[in-house]
């Protein structure tokens, strides 16, 4: 299924956001957080060293990430000793990679004020923590429509 090079995958928060080469995306190897390299990164599996820095930047744990993804530490283990990550845990990172971007935008680039917004109750979730709701497709959704109405200054 082709897709248009132009659809964005946020389209509810500023440019700064959908340019090539942000900065999770870069360490994430992508080229932008468009839909298609986002589809050609799920496909090909995201590689350990990639995700390393994606952590490095977000500040979350090896053992956060491993509970985000809802797989044991041992099968975590094994997926950085093979260097790489299956399509479905690629999908979940990239959707982690995604709102943590959005979240950076929000918060102006203070990766501290994110880890602490992405791990922490919040109200407009029914202070669920923003990292839980991202786990399935929809509670992502509920994420980043939050972070469009923080962004535009609409406080729920």
């Amino acid at each position: 299924m082709a897709l248009p090079d132009t659809k964005s995958v946020a389209p509810f928060t500023g440019p700064a956001t959908l340019i090539t080469g942000t900065r999770i995306g870069k360490a994430l190897g992508l080229k932008s957080m468009e839909i298609p390299s986002l589809m050609r990164a799920a496909q090909s599996g995201l590689s350990w060293s990639a995700v390393r820095k994606f952590l490095d930047i977000i500040g979350l744990s090896q053992l956060d990430l491993a509970g985000f993804l809802l797989i044991p530490e041992r099968t975590f283990a094994r997926r950085r000793e093979a260097g790489t990550f299956d399509r479905r845990e690629s999908e979940q990172l990239l959707r982690l990679a995604e709102i943590s971007e959005a979240a950076l935008d929000l918060f102006d680039g203070d990766s501290v004020a994110t880890r602490t917004w992405l791990t922490s109750p919040v109200r407009g979730l029914g202070n669920a923590r923003p990292i839980d709701f991202a786990q399935s497709e929809f509670g992502a959704r509920e994420v980043r429509d939050l972070i469009g109405r923080l962004s535009d200054g609409v406080f729920s």
